[in-house]
Parts: C-alpha cells; structure tokens; sequence
C-alpha cells in the first residue's frame, strides 16, 4: 500500500492523546524533525496547538514525521479538533511534506506557544505549574 509522509506537531505525537488516531489506520513512525525557522505555533486552550507558516517572525517546530496509508489521510483529518488541517510543511532539512497546520483564525486570542518549541515541552510546562 501507497504511504504519505505526514508531520505532525501536537497530540498525534508518540503517546500523547489522538496518537492511537495514527497507530488505527497503520501509520508508523519514521523519524523526528524540524521545521524551517518559519513557523509559529499557539496552544488552543491547552488541548492541542495550531502550528502557522509565517513570513517573518518564526522558529523552527520540532514535529514527527509519519508513513500514512494514502487513502487514511482523510481519515486523520476528519478526527483532528476543529480548525486543524492538512497542508505543506517545510522542514529544515528542506524536504516539504504534508502535515497538520492551523486555521489563523484558530489562533485569534489564544496563548502563542512558539518560544517552547514543540508541545511536549508546552505541555510538561503547564504540569509543572499546576504542581
């Protein structure tokens, strides 16, 4: 069967909470990455982030990069929070895959996350807070 690259930067990670979305459909982990220095990322109230290409302004995202089943895609989509979708991402490697981005609307108002890095570390942050 035909695979897709994805990369993917919030809770379709390893072990964090929609990855069991990825594992159902046969998709397996090929590598970790970073994006080109040309993103910006939010935390959607606190349940997942909604990663923005950008002109200017921008870091590089730590993402995972996944094989698909090609006819899946749409599957992982569909389960994907609202306001999330798919589209091309750069890597700083160069390669341009798809991946999970957010709607910029999405984003308006929300508590911009990009000096974290990737959500893992958004995430373990707001725990140790709440310790």
């Amino acid at each position: 069967m035909d695979t897709t690259l994805l990369a993917v930067n919030g809770t379709l990670m390893r072990g964090l909470e929609l990855n069991p979305n990825l594992l159902a459909v046969g998709a397996t982990f090929v590598r970790e990455a970073f994006t080109a220095p040309n993103y910006r990322m939010w935390s959607i109230n606190d349940r997942h982030p909604a990663m923005i290409r950008v002109n200017h302004g921008g870091s590089a995202i730590a993402v995972e990069v996944w094989a698909v089943p090609q006819p899946s895609i749409t599957t992982i989509l569909l389960q994907e929070p609202p306001g999330l979708c798919i589209g091309k991402v750069l890597l700083s490697d160069g390669e341009e895959l798809l991946g999970v981005l957010g709607e910029p609307v999405i984003c308006e108002g929300q508590r911009e996350i990009t000096d974290w890095g990737n959500w893992r570390n958004y995430i373990f942050s707001i725990n140790q807070n709440k310790t």
